[in-house]
Parts: structure tokens; sequence; C-alpha cells
């Protein structure tokens, strides 16, 4: 923990002159995402305040919001915690997706579309794996379905996923093998990214839908073992 807050006092920085529980939540958001504090972490007031430089009431602040977003919980008389997802929580998170993402490509105009984030995000993964790094893997494909969305060129639609993104993330922190569970997506988010190069949205939407159930029944797998593993 007190690693974390070292590497978290840095973020002090990206607050500017004014300290808004916005920008105090969009930095705990990011940490979360990123693993920092994995679900099931008490969030400390004195310490988060303190390596950040805000006042206990800005930060309170910032924990509601997040709350709201369902990455935190409060429970009563222990305090705020990283919110750890049921197997139901990300069957939902799964059922948002598929709303979403598919009404996106389906809803997409007349070609050619701006591709360059969304090809971006695939060399993006193909980086990591070649690394090893697994996890950056799984950050590398959800900033693929990110720049997907954004295709919508919608804030309220960015905005709600980016939400659903981030709880997502929760779950993958919880998953012991990355590798298994993000390789496979490599290719298949190439796929996608072929199918919108040559115009077919189409076909990018069928890929898409059965990438989403194969998705899911992959994540549902190794997380209700997981979490049933756990003490």
């Amino acid at each position: 923990m007190d690693e974390h807050l070292t590497s978290l006092s840095e973020d002090r920085a990206l607050l500017g002159r004014t300290s808004t529980a916005e920008r105090v939540s969009d930095i705990l958001r990011s940490r979360i995402a990123e693993g920092f504090f994995p679900p099931g972490t008490r969030l400390s007031e004195d310490s988060i305040g303190g390596a950040l430089g805000v006042s206990r009431n800005t930060l309170r602040e910032a924990f509601r919001l997040l709350t709201h977003e369902r990455l935190l919980v409060h429970e009563l008389n222990r305090g705020v915690f990283v919110r750890v997802l049921t197997v139901e929580d990300v069957e939902d998170i799964y059922r948002t997706r598929g709303l979403v993402e598919c009404a996106v490509v389906r809803g997409l105009g007349e070609p050619p579309y701006g591709l360059d984030p969304l090809a971006g995000a695939v060399e993006e993964g193909l980086g990591a794996a070649r690394e090893g790094d697994w996890k950056g893997v799984g950050t590398a494909n959800i900033h693929f379905h990110r720049e997907l969305v954004a295709l919508a060129g919608s804030a309220r639609t960015d905005e709600l996923m980016r939400s659903v993104f981030a709880e997502l993330r929760l779950a993958f922190h919880v998953v012991d093998d990355p590798k298994r569970l993000h390789e496979p997506y490599l290719a298949r988010n190439r796929q996608i990214l072929q199918a919108l190069e040559a115009s077919d949205k189409g076909g990018a939407e069928k890929l898409l839908a059965v990438y989403l159930e194969d998705s899911l029944e992959r994540v549902v797998e190794v997380y209700r073992r997981r979490v049933s593993s756990t003490p």
C-alpha cells in the first residue's frame, strides 16, 4: 500500500491549482483500473488524501462519485472499499456491452471510418503480447473497445462505457491467468478491424456479437472459479 501511495502522490500535478472531486475521481478511477487498488482493498481517507494533498471533504465527494459508478462500495462502520464484482455483475456488464457496442457498429454511417485509433489499439495489444505483458494485453483490449464505441461520436455513450469498462477491469484483476483470458482476442480484434477497413459493418457486427458471447463465457468461467476459491 505504501508503494502505491508514493506513486499516487505523483499524481498531485494532475490536479492543477483547483483540486476538484471530479479530478480526484478521475485519478482514482485510473488507479483502480490499473490495479493499484485491487478489488476488496479498503481506501484510507487519511493516506490517500495526504498523498494527493486534498481535503477530506473533496476525497469523500470523489468516493461518492466512484460509488455511484459502482467501482467503490461503502460498508457501514468499516469504510470504503474497491468493489468485488459478483458473477451476476459480470453478466450484466456484458449484456450492456452487447447492447451498446453492437449498436455502435450497426449505426455507423457511410465509410470510410476513422479507424486509426482502433488500429493503434490492435498494435498496442500485439506489442504487449510480444513482451509477455498479458495485463497490458487486457488494457489494450479495453482500449480497442473504447475506441470502437468512440466511432459513434457520442460523448454520452463514451461516458457511459467508460464506467462499464472500468467496472470490467475489476473482474480482470481477480483473474489469475490473464494470458489465457486475453490472448484469443488479439486475433479477433484484428478481424473486426479488418471487416471495418473493408467497409463491412455487417460482418464486423457479427464478429463482435460472437466475440462478446465467447468472452462472457470465458470470463465467467475463470471468474467464478477464482472468486469461489478466495477466502
